[in-house]
């Protein structure tokens, strides 16, 4: 018999998938504008960073799990913050994402900081004729993908040693959550996160590895980058009265957390990076 602390299979993928499509149902209601084609372009330029950082707890895991001449499957790679590192630390790496935007800036670090051993696939997961690869990676990945279940799948048939995800405990768009309420005059309906991911993983038979820290959130070059990603995630367009609403709301939180680097004030998020073999299960009965 099952129970919510240990859902069956098709109770856990029935339970995302009513989230994830709450989440969106709501975002469709209040969009003040037709959905972009590529959403993230506008916002694409935050997602670069420095893949010679240091500080960053869940990057220095995936560091230590490269094997040097590997190839990674980078699943939703964006604008290369793991992409990028996992080539230096010797991975030969398949960076895979359907925006278009986000591979222009992935590109354009990759010439700034001299990284080889890189390629770049615009396409949405799962795909026909996916790549193979020895790891496969989705960071940050999965908590708006309402069917999970094959999502999962297909990356596990191209992984042939390990596959790994990181997650928040929070979805990221979640940092915009506490203004909606001033904005829409309603909660924000969250998405799966971390414990989910990590309930759905036990209700498929795998057994992971996880490894928990702390992530700060994420900064912005200015202050009208901020806000451009608030109005994102609110689905409202500059200049209208939601926009005013908002910078009323938000305008003490946006601050300069550190020098010529904008972002909201708040605790970090946990940050957990969770790995598994694509063959083994276990049964969960």
């Amino acid at each position: 018999m099952n129970s919510v602390l240990r859902p069956g299979l098709d109770e856990a993928l029935a339970d995302w998938r009513s989230r994830v499509r709450a989440n969106r149902e709501q975002a469709e209601r209040v969009r003040e504008a037709p959905e972009r084609p590529d959403f993230y372009a506008p916002v694409a330029g935050a997602f670069k960073a420095d893949p010679r950082r240091t500080g960053e707890p869940a990057l220095d895991e995936l560091r230590a799990m490269v094997r040097p001449g590997e190839t990674w499957l980078d699943i939703g790679a964006g604008g290369g913050r793991y992409a990028l590192p996992l080539a230096l630390a010797g991975a030969s790496v398949i960076a895979l994402d359907p925006s278009a935007g986000m591979l222009q800036v992935l590109r354009e670090a990759v010439n700034e900081y001299g990284v080889g051993n890189l390629r770049t696939v615009e396409a949405r997961w799962p795909t026909a004729n996916p790549p193979q690869a020895d790891v496969a990676l989705m960071a940050h990945v999965g908590y708006d993908i309402e069917e999970i279940g094959p999502f999962l799948d297909a990356m596990e048939r191209s992984a042939a040693r390990l596959c790994v995800a990181i997650l928040l405990s929070s979805s990221p768009a979640s940092a915009a959550a506490g203004f909606w309420p001033a904005v829409h005059g309603e909660a924000r309906t969250a998405l799966p996160a971390l414990a989910e991911f990590l309930a759905l993983q036990l209700a498929r038979g795998k057994l992971c590895e996880v490894r928990l820290s702390e992530r700060p959130a994420l900064t912005y070059p200015s202050r009208e980058a901020t806000f451009t990603f608030l109005r994102q995630q609110l689905f409202i367009e500059p200049g209208g009265d939601a926009a005013a609403r908002l910078e009323s709301a938000a305008e003490r939180f946006v601050v300069e957390v550190a020098p010529g680097r904008f972002g909201m004030t708040g605790t970090p998020s946990v940050v957990g990076v969770v790995s598994w073999d694509p063959r083994a299960t276990f049964s969960s009965a």
